[in-house]
């Protein structure tokens, strides 16, 4: 997910700092709350996995760019579930920067607007977390029905950001409206295969778990108070 350049001009911009700054601020109280609860390595070493994932998904996985933003697999949600919230946001920050800086130094002015359109909808899903899932839930015992709920919140949020940032940027004009309008579309396809394989990765690790009978690493999307 890629917010086109120059779809919010240098006068405009400014919220994408502000909001950004926001989202790395709670992405900063994840991670402390984190290191208090299962300590620094911990943090790193699934933050490092997840920024790995992450810079794959995006450089290697197909985009296609349509309308406002490219069209391609995040994989939000199976990540949340995998590494826990810190970790995920983590991953997802640094595995944007590495792209932008290295890869596409175009999206470095949409930095902020990216990380904005990537965090909150986890920070979303996150508090949906708590309401459908216990605490400390093992990844392999989440239900297929909760993965899923998790997933298509992330893709909602994700097509909502963008929206509103193209909104933001140009406006209710005919033409803006069918660019957001096609992008939507060609989102779709998303919304619909992205669900699938997470429920095929939360598949594929059940059946791991029946048939090696390893131990599972708990992901700690929250834990009881």
């Amino acid at each position: 997910m890629h917010i086109e350049p120059g779809l919010v001009d240098s006068t405009k911009i400014f919220l994408s700092y502000a909001t950004a700054t926001a989202a790395l601020g709670c992405s900063s109280k994840l991670a402390w709350d984190m290191v208090r609860t299962e300590g620094v390595t911990a943090l790193v070493a699934r933050s490092v996995m997840a920024a790995a994932l992450v810079f794959a998904f995006f450089e290697l996985l197909p985009t296609h760019p349509v309308g406002v933003s490219e069209v391609h697999l995040i994989l939000g949600s199976t990540l949340l579930l995998v590494f826990g919230a810190a970790p995920t946001a983590i991953g997802l920050v640094v595995g944007l920067a590495i792209q932008s800086l290295f890869f596409a130094p175009d999206d470095l002015p949409q930095y902020g607007m990216n990380v904005t359109t990537l965090l909150l909808p986890l920070f979303a899903i996150q508090a949906l977390a708590r309401r459908v899932i216990a605490p400390d839930t093992a990844y392999v015992d989440i239900r297929y029905a909760q993965a899923l709920k998790l997933s298509v919140a992330y893709q909602g949020g994700i097509v909502v950001w963008v929206g509103f940032w193209a909104i933001y940027g140009q406006g209710v004009g005919a033409e803006n409206l069918s660019s957001i309008g096609r992008f939507g579309a060609a989102y779709m396809t998303v919304v619909l295969l992205e669900p699938l394989v997470d429920l095929g990765v939360l598949a594929l690790a059940k059946q791991l778990q029946r048939l090696k009978g390893s131990p599972v690493v708990q992901p700690r999307l929250y834990t009881a108070a």
